[in-house]
């Protein structure tokens, strides 16, 4: 998906075949084996990743996740469109990402904190606060974070405060992070809204995935007057057309077996498949789980009339050709979900100046990104005719081709 999406840009800017070239390939990919003694007793050694795709606009930047369904090229896409993702905003890093092939949903917080310790040593010689940043993803979150900053702190013999972002708020981490990626989604479904002049007190929306992302864009969607109708985790969708209960559903996971909506009732809630959570007759779609929800063999049965991506890589390129037909609108996950790595740098910024910023500091300027990023995506769209995807692929890789160009190939 990565690749032919660069692929299709490229030849929409006429980008110089040889800088092509290089935008193909990560600079580096590292490939480690965590063995973990496990509370039985007994020895697991899990499959690690960390993926650095490009570093010619700052160091590379991007999150680590916890799946059974981790695989390298999974890893190589998504740090990908990292790289994508801070140069469509404008900010000075560079695109990475790491994971473990693990369930951590069959692990105790034990084995996954001595998992984190062991990943975070062999990973050691290739990240760093001038280097690469990483921060949490998927199952993984800011005690996680801690934990490698504090590995990484004891073999420097100092604080390393700026090695990751998303830590706890007590060690060096941002106001407003946790919540950011889920602000940058309602910033972009409000602004797309706006552009086509619809009130957000007569918007419906489904949003698929109850995580950190789609809890917190549904939770702010809903304050700003629109109508939640259908959310959804991987324990099952729930569905109330008069508006579910978005206060109502956060407080139930968070005391949830593994934080999860299993189990949820509430008068004139109904639960229903995930399938029909995505087909729902809803003005917005908001997926925001996990990459390839949306593909040719389900697209034609989307009603929604706008998409905005919460997750990484949801749509595939296929699907995307029979929704552009369709007339639907798809906000693009490098600018929709950038939020979070957008108040990663603030973070980051922070910590090297050992100054902090207060909550309305770090909203105002998320929110100025934002609607900027998103102004400059939307102007190329109607200027190029163009979808979003493609305005938006276009500002970021003629960005990271300009700065690949203006370095030059060393040696």
């Amino acid at each position: 998906m990565a690749l032919k999406q660069l692929d299709t840009v490229a030849q929409k800017i006429n980008l110089d075949p040889n800088i092509h070239t290089v935008l193909k390939k990560p600079e580096r990919e590292l490939t480690v084996s965590v063995p973990v003694l496990m509370d039985d007793g007994h020895t697991e050694v899990f499959t690690g990743h960390r993926v650095q795709y490009s570093s010619v606009r700052g160091p590379c930047k991007g999150g680590i996740r916890y799946h059974p369904d981790v695989t390298l090229d999974e890893v190589k896409a998504l740090a990908a469109w990292m790289t994508w993702k801070c140069a469509v905003v404008n900010i000075p890093y560079g695109g990475a990402k790491g994971g473990v092939r693990c369930d951590p949903f069959k692990m105790s917080t034990e084995e996954i904190r001595r998992m984190t310790r062991r990943y975070t040593v062999m990973i050691m010689p290739i990240i760093g606060g001038r280097r690469d940043i990483p921060a949490p993803d998927v199952n993984t979150g800011a005690d996680t974070m801690g934990w490698i900053m504090d590995t990484v702190s004891m073999f420097e013999g100092r604080t390393v405060l700026d090695i990751v972002t998303g830590k706890p708020i007590e060690l060096g981490g941002s106001l407003g992070r946790r919540e950011a990626t889920g602000r940058g989604v309602m910033i972009s479904s409000l602004q797309l809204l706006k552009k086509l002049g619809k009130d957000p007190k007569d918007t419906t929306i489904a949003v698929q995935g109850f995580g950190n992302v789609g809890s917190v864009g549904a939770d702010l969607l809903s304050k700003e007057g629109c109508k939640i109708i259908a959310v959804s985790d991987v324990s099952g969708a729930f569905y109330n057309p008069k508006g579910l209960d978005i206060l109502d559903m956060l407080k139930y996971v968070k005391t949830s077996k593994n934080h999860l909506l299993e189990g949820y009732k509430k008068d004139g809630t109904e639960q229903i498949s995930n399938e029909e959570l995505l087909f729902s007759d809803v003005d917005v779609l908001i997926p925001a789980a996990l990459e390839n929800q949306i593909t040719d063999k389900n697209a034609d049965k989307i009603k929604a009339k706008f998409i905005v991506e919460g997750a990484n890589g949801p749509t595939t390129p296929e699907a995307e050709k029979i929704l552009e037909d369709k007339g639907t609108i798809v906000i693009p996950d490098v600018l929709a979900n950038s939020g979070g790595v957008i108040v990663s740098y603030f973070e980051w910024v922070q910590d090297i100046q050992a100054f902090f910023w207060d909550l309305d500091q770090i909203n105002a300027s998320l929110e100025k990104i934002m609607i900027n990023s998103f102004d400059g995506v939307w102007s190329l769209s109607q200027k190029e005719k163009v979808d979003m995807r493609m305005a938006a692929y276009m500002i970021a890789v003629t960005k990271v081709a300009n700065a690949l160009r203006q370095r030059g190939i060393f040696p």
